[in-house]
Parts: structure tokens; sequence; C-alpha cells
């Protein structure tokens, strides 16, 4: 089999996509059509895994007490990374939108499963991690189609993931990575949002190699 040349044009818009995959805070509230959301989570499952294990989950939350239950974990977690800090810094965060789960039409919770019979072990034996950072280059892949296709996706980290998942039934075996909120963007922009807000930016020096 040969494998598919890609063009200068196709490497340019390549590169657009990634400058477009933002963290999306801001959703509209009308839904992803279901054949699109089928078709982001296909194409996540692309995704490279250690000893092709494909240790992820991903689950649709859709259950409007589930939700409720995460939107209030998420409020009191945020509430005591706001009392951590002190002074204008204090003043900063609470002025950031970190979550977009009221709006968000569509919430989906990655797991992995850390050790799955899938892939023999394979990979794993050293570095048991693996599991979870393939779980990561799946939500990585389903980010990135979504933004291809015009749907918006955000990571929520200021959770409880143990509470959480206990919230959502699952095998108490999986490892919560990831709790998306996902629908379309009200304000698309290439510009991470807490660039925008002066929270951040980008350091150059990550751009350089380091050499050993």
């Amino acid at each position: 089999m040969t494998q598919p040349g890609f063009s200068g044009t196709f490497t340019k818009e390549f590169e657009t996509l990634l400058r477009w995959r933002r963290d999306v805070r801001h959703f509209r509230r009308d839904p992803v059509p279901a054949p699109v959301l089928d078709g982001l989570l296909a194409t996540a499952c692309l995704a490279p895994s250690v000893g092709l294990s494909e240790p992820w989950r991903f689950v649709r939350v859709d259950d409007p007490a589930r939700r409720h239950a995460v939107r209030e974990d998420f409020a009191r977690c945020n509430a005591e990374a706001l009392a951590a800090r002190d002074g204008s810094d204090a003043g900063d965060y609470a002025r950031l939108k970190l979550a977009g789960l009221d709006d968000a039409p569509h919430h989906v919770a990655v797991f992995s499963d850390n050790d799955p019979a899938q892939g023999r072990g394979l990979g794993r034996g050293t570095m048991p991690q693996t599991t979870t950072w393939s779980t990561v280059m799946a939500i990585h892949t389903f980010w990135l189609a979504a933004t291809a296709a015009g749907v918006g996706v955000g990571w929520v980290s200021i959770i409880d993931p143990a509470h959480v998942a206990g919230m959502l039934d699952v095998d108490p075996e999986w490892e919560l990575v990831a709790y998306l909120c996902v629908g379309y963007p009200q304000d698309p922009s290439d510009t991470p949002e807490l660039q925008r807000r002066g929270w951040e930016r980008r350091d150059p020096a990550r751009q350089q190699w380091i050499a050993r």
C-alpha cells in the first residue's frame, strides 16, 4: 500500500486547524446532530494506543440529574481553588469563565481502562501510564475532528475525578481523564481565551529544542 502524499495546501490547512482548536467555554444551546457526534467518536478511535489496546471509554452524560451534580461538583472545586489564591491573582481568577457546563448541549466524560485485556499488555510493563496517555491522544483526535466540523470542545478539569466517576456509575476500575463540554461555539477564535483575557501567553522558548 502506498502512503498518500499531502500537499502544501493541506499542510497549511492542518496548521490552521491546530490554531483554531481552542478550549471553548461559551456555547450555543442547539444540539449537535447525532450523526456528527457519532462521526467525531469514530474519528477519535483512529488515535494511536499502546499495544493497540484502545483503552478510551467515551461516556455521554445525558441525564439532567447527573449533569446537575457535575455542575455542583465544579462549583465546589472552583470555590476551593479561588479560596486558595490571594491578592490580585484571586481577582483575575474570579473573572475567568472556566467551564461551559450550563450552556453546552452535550457533556462527554472520557475514561481510561488502564488494564484492558485488549493489547495483551504490550508496551505497558515499564510505563503503565501509556494507557492514560493513549486516552489523551483519543481526546485530542476527537477535539481536532470537532474543530474541523465547526464544533467546540471545552475540557473541565476543576472537578473531583473520583467523585464525578462515582456519579456516572461506570466500571470502578476506569480512570476519569477528561470531562468535556461539546457544542457549537458562540465566539470562535484562533487565540486561547486565557491569552485574550490576559491570564497567560505562549512562551517562545517552548518552540526550541533542548539539546543533551
